[in-house]
Parts: structure tokens; C-alpha cells; sequence
């Protein structure tokens, strides 16, 4: 069983800063990569970000790289998501997501554990 839990949403305001959290039970954390999607109401779930199993290499969607850093801690079995510089259109419930693979990849399909989800809000 696996068991994916997000904290760190919230509201800020265009500019500003949020560092989401994701926090994975197990103690297989170290094996598979892992990633970070988001989705608004009306939209399909997006890419985000994306880490390898040791943390040695990252993918970002085009639009989000240089503003948003993936990292990991897999000591604490936690995978993280800095967001800076943020702007409205990057309000979005923010989902972390674990594949059956161990490198980095965008591809949706192959991620079989998410979790429920961390609203973040950019007000203008």
C-alpha cells in the first residue's frame, strides 16, 4: 500500500512563494521516481515536475522551468515542489504522483499512486 499526502497550499499573491510537501508512506520511497501534476476545473491534469529515484535528474513542464524546483528527500521520504515568482494562472489543486519506474517522466499514464491533492491559490 501506498499513501501519498500534499501540505503547503494555500493563497499567496502574484510574486510570492510556496514550498509544497508530499509525504509518502513506505519504505520503498528510494525506488521509484516521482512527480508533480496539477489540474483546474475544466482543464486535463498537467505536468508539472518530475524526479528520479536518487534525485540526480528533473524534468519541468517548458512553461514552469526556472520558477519551479522538484527535489527530494529520501531520508524522510518526502518529495517537495518550490514555487517561485508565482502568477495567477498557476492557481491549480497540485497533485504528487509516484510511477512504477525509476526515471523521471511527464507521462501520466505511468503514474499509479497519487495523492488527493494541495489548492494553491495566486490572487493578482
Amino acid at each position: 500500500q501506498v499513501q501519498l499526502v500534499e501540505s503547503g497550499g494555500g493563497l499567496v499573491q502574484a510574486g510570492g512563494s510556496l514550498r509544497l510537501s508530499c509525504a509518502a508512506s513506505g519504505r520503498t520511497f528510494s525506488t521509484y521516481a516521482m512527480g508533480w501534476f496539477r489540474q483546474t476545473p475544466g482543464k486535463e491534469r498537467e505536468f508539472v515536475a518530475a524526479i528520479n529515484w536518487s534525485g540526480s535528474n528533473t524534468d519541468y513542464a517548458d512553461s514552469l522551468k526556472g520558477r519551479f524546483t522538484i527535489s527530494r528527500d529520501n531520508r524522510k521520504n518526502t518529495v517537495y515542489l518550490q514555487m517561485n515568482s508565482l502568477k495567477p494562472e498557476d492557481t491549480a489543486v497540485y497533485y504528487c504522483a509516484r510511477p512504477r519506474i525509476t526515471g523521471a517522466t511527464r507521462d501520466s499514464t505511468l503514474y499509479n499512486y497519487w495523492g488527493q491533492g494541495t489548492q494553491v491559490t495566486v490572487s493578482s
